[in-house]
């Protein structure tokens, strides 16, 4: 039967405790979540500073669907393109110091487009191990493209300089998360930007879980580090996260993103994203920038969590920011505590390969603004319970 292969991994994926499952919330998204009737406080979501539920962002997103309908109808470059697009990109430029800002429906998406348009034949991608999927991806379509493809030990700098040293490639590009999403560590972006200064590379950085939470004001990992809004660098960020809402932007040069426009096959060909999204997206990025006392409850929270956690069986990862991974090992194991938080009323998923590196399944631990000093005692007192 055409279905047997697909029926016997399955199998194996349940064995193997790798069986992935969708849970339906019954309330929007926040620091409560409803899921089969049970209330439950969440550490699940990336919603960094609380902004998903939000009244205000609700109301700017109905009232752009009222003035400016549903959807689209095409993709930008065709007839897609309306005035909330517009204003949102340059908006986003402005914020993060950049001359120019494409939007895109999704991350992932964004990061399909930068990669495989700078890196075809002759070219060369180097790019960090532990880097996201959708950057894997991309790695991969500019290797299909004819790129040759390296890929260095997470944040070793001595290993890329080695590479791009001994590379004869005609365009270099380095590619890197700002804030690795399992592991919650930065990358070291002031040595990155060094190293593609000195060997004229790209630098493309992935700013995902950065943007809205790190930087003075929320502009991201460039600000974090004290960065230039350098020609060579294209950021991505995405607007699902700390922003509240949902699809993503890629910041650059004017040139590099009047290339991108024209040569990026995954903008190009892609219907564009309600114009009610951007009117919301217009919004949050004004509570970003205005969102100091929300970062500021961020990372006492964070704080909080690590005092509280310390001692623990298990291995908190050294992280700084709202990605709080503890490290269990074993992949059943990892689903088991999970379960007991789970029937405690905490929701903390477990994470496995091949999400993470065998061996290493662990709890993802997500803090947001939202949530109170009652809710990560709860979580701490709750985690020294069950050790």
């Amino acid at each position: 039967m055409i279905e047997d292969r697909l029926k016997a991994e399955l199998a194996e994926i349940a064995a193997a405790g790798l069986t992935r499952r969708r849970r339906v919330l019954e309330t929007p998204c926040g620091r409560l979540a409803t899921v089969d009737g049970q209330t439950l406080l969440n550490f699940a979501s990336n919603d960094y500073l609380g902004l998903a539920g939000d009244a205000d962002l609700a109301r700017a997103l109905a009232g752009g669907a009222l003035t400016w309908g549903a959807g689209s109808g095409a993709s930008h470059l065709v007839s897609g393109h309306l005035t909330p697009h517009e204003t949102l990109e340059n908006a986003l430029a402005a914020f993060t110091g950049f001359p120019r800002a494409l939007t895109f429906s999704t991350g992932y998406l964004a990061n399909l487009a930068v990669t495989p348009t700078l890196a075809g034949r002759g070219d060369a991608v180097f790019a960090d191990k532990l880097n996201h999927a959708s950057l894997i991806d991309a790695m991969q379509l500019a290797k299909a493209n004819g790129a040759e493809v390296n890929r260095y030990p997470h944040n070793d700098v001595a290993a890329l300089e080695r590479m791009l040293s001994a590379s004869t490639a005609r365009t270099k590009v380095i590619v890197t998360d700002s804030v690795f999403s399992m592991d919650g560590d930065l990358a070291p972006l002031p040595a990155l930007f060094e190293l593609a200064e000195r060997f004229d590379a790209w630098l493309v950085i992935d700013d995902a879980h950065a943007f809205g939470v790190l930087g003075p004001h929320g502009e991201g990992s460039l600000a974090h580090f004290n960065l230039p809004a350098s020609p060579r660098i294209l950021l991505m960020g995405t607007l699902g996260k700390a922003a509240g809402v949902g699809g993503a932007f890629v910041a650059g040069s004017a040139l590099a993103i009047d290339y991108l426009l024209n040569t990026g096959r995954a903008y190009i060909f892609t219907t564009a994203a309600p114009p009610a999204t951007a009117c919301a997206l217009s919004a949050s990025l004004e509570r970003i920038r205005s969102g100091d006392t929300l970062r500021r409850q961020l990372f006492a929270n964070i704080a909080r969590l690590r005092d509280g956690l310390a001692g623990l069986p298990w291995t908190l990862m050294p992280s700084a920011t709202a990605i709080q991974p503890l490290i269990v090992g074993d992949n059943n194991a990892a689903l088991a505590l999970a379960k007991a938080l789970w029937e405690r009323g905490l929701w903390v998923p477990a994470i496995r390969p091949p999400t993470v590196p065998k061996g290493t399944a662990r709890l993802r631990i997500s803090v947001s603004a939202a949530h109170t000093a009652a809710d990560i005692d709860q979580l701490v007192s709750t985690l020294k319970e069950l050790a």
